[in-house]
């Protein structure tokens, strides 16, 4: 088919190589413009504009898509399908009726649950079994529009953020050729959403790491898990920043103070509003990455200091 792909962060990248390799005619990606980032505010490419000109495909980066100077670009592509996958703006109902097709969208969850900014992550924290993609066509709402097909995966008992992002980034990429094999055939089933019964996933804010030890082990784990790598979640250790990258559930009471730490030579148990967690992995602000053994050999911490205090 004749495509225009629309994506910018890396999750887009597997979708649009596999289109190129399914031998499917790309004829223009169209991503966000560049961004400064860094102290030295260098201009750097966004994964999917760098993998469209690995591959020799023209790259638009219009401020925004709905200017009647881009919508004419788009309409003499004459595509016959736009697929989008996290692209970052919303498309008006004119770009939406160009393409014969429609414009496909896909979305990292198993819709209608987790529409929003942020499903992935939500799965995680939310202590969901499985996730999955859902391909959609798409309509003037958000991630509102009739279903195509999904498909799902289990989640590890250990997932986090970012290895749930590179599964689903890869099952998209295999899903949308199928997806556009149905569309092209006439075989194509559209199943309305309906009503979500989960919250829309809202965006990740890193305020949002900030551990409150009066939740219980599971969820502050979940929440460990889920914003990992980013925004990551943290608290304070005698003043400083301390990020939490992996910890485990222990059963069992503690005095009844949530924070309250219960330091051995190689070992860091804190107490939860129920249950203990143990912290496996950390970081201190300015240092990197280690196991908590690791940790308390080279920083000093009091039995019954309390963290986030």
């Amino acid at each position: 088919m004749r495509i225009v792909f629309m994506g910018t962060p890396d999750f887009s990248v597997p979708t649009l190589e596999s289109l190129v390799k399914g031998g499917h005619e790309v004829l223009a990606v169209v991503t966000q413009p560049d961004k400064p980032k860094g102290r030295g505010k260098s201009v750097l490419m966004t994964p999917v504009k760098e993998k469209a000109l690995e591959l020799g495909i023209p790259v638009y980066q219009p401020v925004k898509v709905r200017e009647p100077e881009f919508m004419e670009v788009l309409k003499g592509l004459d595509a016959e399908v736009f697929v989008v996958v996290a692209f970052g703006q919303i498309l008006p109902k004119e770009i939406l009726e160009m393409p014969r097709y429609g414009c496909v969208n896909v979305h990292a969850s198993l819709l209608p649950r987790y529409r929003g900014a942020a499903p992935i992550q939500w799965a995680v924290i939310d202590g969901e079994a499985v996730s999955g993609v859902t391909t959609m066509l798409m309509d003037e709402g958000l991630d509102t529009g009739d279903m195509l097909e999904k498909a799902e995966i289990p989640l590890d008992k250990e997932e986090t953020g970012g290895s749930l992002f590179e599964k689903l980034s890869l099952l998209g990429g295999e899903l949308i050729l199928s997806t556009l094999e149905k569309l092209q055939n006439g075989t194509a089933v559209r199943t309305p959403q309906g009503e979500p019964d989960t919250p829309y996933a809202k965006m990740l804010k890193k305020s949002m790491g900030q551990i409150d030890w009066s939740m219980e082990a599971e969820k502050i784990e979940r929440l460990i898990r889920g914003l990992n790598p980013w925004p990551s979640a943290y608290t304070s250790l005698n003043g400083k920043t301390v990020k939490i990258w992996a910890a485990e559930v222990v059963p069992g009471n503690g005095t009844g103070v949530p924070g309250r730490a219960a330091v051995s030579r190689d070992s860091l148990l804190v107490e939860t509003g129920k249950d203990l967690l143990s912290i496996k992995e950390l970081q201190l602000e300015g240092k990197k990455r280690m196991d908590t053994a690791a940790f308390l050999r080279g920083f000093q911490v009091e039995d019954g200091t309390v963290l986030g205090a």
